[in-house]
């Protein structure tokens, strides 16, 4: 009997511990105007847990929620939950962490994906594409990179907008508008068929060459923007598949980028250069070489359910506070174009999103992007391809955000007047982000 019960003690005692901690959390909309899906996202870290499931609830009601691995290292690193909040209205919700390792499941709200063309299924077609793959990263030398994947690189969408990024040195941001709010790429693959076009699902809607479509990230040489290249490596991979957030990377090992600093430096040396020809050419060696002074950097692209703006996070490996960037959005041709001088670059334009303008048709579009001022180097003109900023980075990150709106939408917007007052109204909510405080 005695040995019976001490087996009994130990079979407990060698039972996995189940971890559980409760957090309550107040949300605070510090405007007076309604906010709806206002992201509300918690770093996992301080509670010395290995956490594997949460649940969250307000007034006793269970709201969706997510858990992410950011550095893939098999550890959630992030909780993230949606909140809604009236004007001035604080809400408090309750947290439940557990080492549970089955985190809840919820109807997604987001989707990502990068597909490889399946040759081996000649019946597949363009829409049907099954090869569904986490990452991919080609070499520097790579041949062409932009067709490896099918829809030519990582896509993601919320129910109001879908954006594929370029899986070459122009990264750019491509655009898909629709009609209704709705998840539609696993449907489509950005390649819509006529059945589908049936049914009102959306379509491409940007034409954007070398541009910087929707708010890519580039050099600049002290005179013109400049493409993601030299590279050693350039990769795109999935993070985090939803329900409430996907969130894809794009990694560019060994940039050698430009720097506008030793550009003007160059230029010096060389009006130097009549008076000493032997020094300037030293010099000139010594610029080349600061020239190309290689980084990597990490563009982290996160869209929110409920959200047409997409949050970017640019990350460095070391300071780069020397150097200078580039961003901005294309010139839609004919586009009026809408600036506050203080980090928001707007336009509204029509233009074929193809090149082939029997099989298109005209596509009026309204684009956005938001900087903020402190990353501001200068406001550069408007040309024939862009409206761009160039960028100044403080240490070795920022964050900007992308916006835009096709006119197809039966839910957007349909002038450049409608276009530009929300843009700043949607300025003011960046601004005055909901307040997060954690009980002690």
């Amino acid at each position: 009997m005695k040995t019976s019960f001490s087996l009994l003690l130990y079979a407990l005692a060698t039972l996995p511990v189940m971890a559980q901690k409760t957090i309550e959390v107040s949300v605070s909309n510090p405007l007076s105007s309604p906010r709806s899906d206002q992201p509300v996202v918690m770093q996992l870290n301080s509670y010395a847990m290995d956490v594997r499931s949460a649940l969250v609830t307000c007034g006793g009601t269970e709201i969706p929620c997510q858990l992410d691995d950011l550095n893939q290292d098999g550890t959630f690193d992030e909780l993230c939950f949606l909140a809604d909040l009236k004007g001035k209205e604080q809400k408090r919700y309750q947290i439940t962490l557990s080492s549970d390792s089955e985190p809840r499941s919820y109807p997604a709200r987001v989707y990502a994906e990068m597909v490889l063309a399946n040759t081996k299924d000649k019946k597949l077609k363009k829409h049907q594409q099954n090869n569904y793959i986490d990452a991919i990263t080609a070499r520097g030398d790579a041949a062409y990179t932009y067709n490896i994947q099918h829809h030519h690189g990582v896509a993601f969408e919320s129910e109001l907008n879908a954006i594929r990024i370029y899986f070459d040195a122009r990264q750019t941001l491509d655009l898909y508008g629709k009609y209704q709010p709705r998840l539609e790429l696993k449907d489509t693959q950005f390649y819509t068929a006529d059945e589908h076009k049936q049914q009102g699902y959306g379509d491409d809607v940007l034409w954007v060459g070398q541009t910087f479509g929707l708010g890519a990230f580039r050099g600049w040489d002290g005179h013109q923007p400049t493409l993601v290249e030299p590279v050693r490596s350039r990769t795109q991979r999935i993070i985090s598949y939803g329900p409430l957030r996907t969130i894809v990377e794009v990694v560019d090992l060994g940039w050698q980028v430009p720097s506008p600093m030793n550009h003007e430096s160059s230029t010096l040396n060389h009006e130097s250069s009549t008076l000493n020809h032997e020094s300037s050419t030293l010099n000139h060696e010594s610029s080349t070489l600061n020239h190309k002074s290689p980084i990597t950097m990490t563009l982290r692209y996160t869209q929110y359910a409920g959200h047409r703006d997409t949050d970017v996070d640019v990350l460095f490996n070391k300071d780069v506070s020397a150097y200078r960037f580039s961003t901005g959005i294309i010139n839609v041709k004919g586009s009026e174009e809408f600036s506050d001088r203080k980090g928001l670059r707007a336009c509204w334009g029509t233009d074929y999103p193809s090149t082939d303008t029997l099989k298109w048709k005209r596509e009026t579009v309204g684009l956005a992007v938001y900087v903020p001022q402190k990353n501001i180097a200068s406001e550069e003109p408007a040309n024939k391809d862009n409206y761009a900023y160039v960028i100044k980075v403080d240490g070795s990150s920022m964050h900007y955000k992308v916006n835009y709106t096709s006119a197809n939408e039966q839910f957007g917007y349909h002038s450049a007047d409608e276009w530009f007052k929300y843009l700043q109204a949607w300025k003011r909510e960046v601004e005055h982000p909901i307040i997060i405080k954690e009980k002690k």
